[in-house]
């Protein structure tokens, strides 16, 4: 009997569609409305309506968002980037030149620094000191972070907020490149 009730379904389903327009145009009774001007009836009452052409298109709004993740610096990453300076006891890092934006594709890694200061790693050897808002902590970013891209794919100065793993978003104050000063 269930083997019977199972053939059957799919062809009671498409009864309405078989019988043409004049049994599917016939008024479903629903639950009592109000007397409202203009009411219409739910667009519950007949679920195979909108096959039937009698619901009107809807719009459909599609958006895309990117988001780009940069984690920390592998230690064989820093490595890599000091591989070809020459071996001394005191080496050490000062900031030099300001730099506007940063290309997000360069970027190879992340360091944290002191207070509100993060050191990324570029592919092109260079290293850029990051100063974020006076309120955020670097060691928030501790396991890297994410930033939305933007339309020319670049990591600027007063434009664009970072946010680390945990939830903290920070805007990007000022950017400094790193270079090397010999003693």
């Amino acid at each position: 009997m269930n083997s019977l009730f199972a053939l059957a379904a799919p062809f009671a389903l498409l009864l309405p569609f078989a019988a043409g327009p004049g049994l599917s145009d016939a008024p479903v009774p629903s639950a009592p409305q109000c007397d409202a001007a203009g009411q219409t009836a739910s667009p519950l009452a007949n679920p195979l309506g909108a096959l039937n052409g009698q619901q009107s298109a809807r719009q459909i709004r599609i958006e895309q968002r990117v988001v780009v993740r940069i984690s920390p610096a592998v230690p064989g990453v820093r490595q890599n980037l000091l591989a070809d300076l020459p071996q001394r006891a005191t080496s050490r890092f000062e900031e030099a030149g300001k730099e506007k934006c940063v290309p997000l594709e360069g970027i190879a890694g992340v360091q944290t620094g002191s207070g509100n200061r993060l050191v990324l790693f570029l592919r092109d050897r260079r290293m850029i000191s990051v100063n974020l808002d006076k309120s955020c902590r670097a060691r928030d970013f501790y396991s890297g972070f994410y930033v939305e891209r933007s339309k020319d794919g670049r990591l600027c100065v007063d434009r664009d907020k970072l946010q680390s793993r945990t939830g903290a978003k920070c805007g990007v104050e000022s950017m400094r490149r790193l270079v090397e000063v010999r003693d």
